[in-house]
């Protein structure tokens, strides 16, 4: 069955493509082998040709810094559109790619063309950190939660038609980029070229067999159809992951009738990562490790980071630290409590919630946010700083320099994530400044409670006004840097 899953959508990938032809400068239709399994006829390094070798049936990848260039007979090497499937294999700690519309180089790393990432879990070398996995459009739309693993083969998938880019891994689409109408104006240029396979550094090995490639027809190059506003959002989008920003949603839901489907399309149109999570904890549906786990195995298979939000005080009783552990990340909030009468509340219930003096509800609320960081194994704090209703409109004088200081000394202490709400609009600039400057790290979230999952708005204008780079983000730990083997 997941062999039929997986073709079906390796089907549904290629669809339109099946009768194509090759374009003018090609001989003979359909798909064409780039390498003959035997040797690197046809293909050309530049520095450090010793990179590279035939191995077993496959290209190896290994060494100081090359890249093979295809230089053969096939449409005289200088593809456009075109379909590119290849089988790839990663040890642990590679770091790869496929270029494509690029150039033979004598050294250094292509300066033409785009690349597509091969990165199953390296983390970089030195001061270098890097997050974007296997399928990214490397810097342009990058993928960030991992979806192969290494020592297994699996199948890359890449079309371009047009001003489109599509990348897929095992049949499942993971990046769909068009690129605004006018070719030279935003980043590297859409043109036609050869392709090129990355040999990172010596501790990287990657394989690479059964290369083909199917010419298409030359699309025209469309006029723009989307708004001035569309337009916008995605170069504004498309410069943070130039930036190697992690432009993810870690606060996503599937209820209020959003599909896993939808939330797919979403990120793909977008260019907007997700972390899915559902409600875990005594007022919910997931009250157990049974049913957690039995949530965890609905998310197998898709490409997106696993959470678990946490609910209440008392999920920490609830939940074994085994059945935590096999998520990706753990998030809660500082929404429900008990307070000064002894009664569980519940913040954005107005009903629940009385305040008989602001200044003392403060005090208990802050003192709640930090216990939840000191004792809670958690890798965001979600909602940060967000006050019930009646409070709203004197945020800036109740969160003063102390009780902002206390929250933030607690967060950077267990290095716990704050959350930038894009729906709550918290926290502030004020309060993101004076977090970054202590040292805290970011989480981006939107907390939907419908289907519409929007652009992030309010957390890109709050990372551009702050300045956040990459290494002020979040990005789920490996094993052993999860909260729960340190609480």
């Amino acid at each position: 069955m997941k062999r039929k899953a997986i073709a079906a959508m390796i089907i549904l990938f290629l669809a339109g493509t099946a009768q194509a032809g090759p374009n003018g400068a090609c001989d003979g239709e359909g798909w064409h082998d780039l390498f003959d399994g035997k040797t690197l006829a046809g293909w050309k390094a530049g520095e450090n040709p010793e990179t590279f070798s035939v191995r077993d049936g496959a290209i190896v990848a290994n060494g100081k810094r090359s890249h093979l260039f295809y230089v053969g007979t096939i449409c005289d090497h200088d593809f456009q559109d075109f379909e590119l499937t290849a089988e790839v294999m990663t040890r642990p700690g590679a770091n790869s790619g496929i270029y494509f519309h690029t150039a033979y180089q004598a050294a250094g790393r292509p300066k033409k063309g785009y690349e597509v990432q091969i990165n199953t879990a390296h983390l970089g070398h030195g001061n270098t950190r890097e997050l974007k996995r296997t399928g990214s459009l490397y810097a342009v739309r990058n993928v960030f939660a991992p979806f192969v693993k290494d020592n297994a083969w699996f199948t890359m998938h890449i079309r371009v038609t047009g001003r489109r880019v599509r990348t897929a891994v095992n049949g499942v689409p993971l990046v769909d980029f068009a690129k605004p109408g006018n070719r030279g104006r935003f980043g590297r240029t859409l043109s036609s070229g050869t392709f090129a396979l990355q040999g990172h550094d010596p501790k990287s090995t990657v394989l690479f067999r059964r290369i083909r490639v199917r010419p298409l027809p030359k699309a025209p190059w469309p006029a723009e159809t989307r708004s001035d506003e569309e337009v916008a959002l995605h170069k504004r989008i498309t410069t943070f992951h130039a930036a190697h920003l992690p432009l993810i949603d870690f606060h996503v839901h599937l209820k209020g009738g959003l599909t896993m489907a939808q939330a797919l399309a979403h990120s793909r149109k977008t260019g907007i990562g997700y972390g899915v999570a559902a409600n875990c904890g005594q007022d919910f549906a997931i009250k157990d490790d049974k049913a957690l786990l039995a949530y965890h195995k609905t998310l197998e298979g898709h490409p997106v980071f696993k959470g678990m939000q946490a609910e209440g005080r008392e999920w920490v009783t609830m939940f074994s630290k085994e059945a935590i552990a096999r998520f990706d990340y753990v998030f809660t909030d500082a929404m429900t409590f008990t307070d000064h009468r002894g009664k569980r509340i519940h913040l954005w219930r107005r009903n629940e919630v009385q305040i008989d003096d602001e200044q003392k509800f403060m005090d208990r609320y802050v003192a709640v946010t930090v216990g939840i960081l000191n004792n809670e194994p958690i890798d965001i704090l979600a909602n940060a700083t967000i006050l019930p209703a009646a409070l709203r409109a004197k945020y800036d004088a109740l969160w003063t320099p102390e009780r902002m200081d206390r929250v933030i000394e607690a967060a950077r202490k267990n290095n716990v994530a704050i959350e930038i709400n894009a729906t709550s609009r918290v926290p502030s600039v004020a309060f993101v400044k004076r977090a970054k400057k202590a040292g805290c790290t970011f989480s981006f979230g939107t907390n939907n409670q419908n289907p519409k999952l929007g652009h992030l708005a309010y957390c890109l204008t709050v990372a551009e006004q702050c300045r956040l780079k990459k290494g002020n983000m979040f990005i789920p730990p490996l094993k052993t840097g999860k909260p729960t083997a340190r609480k």
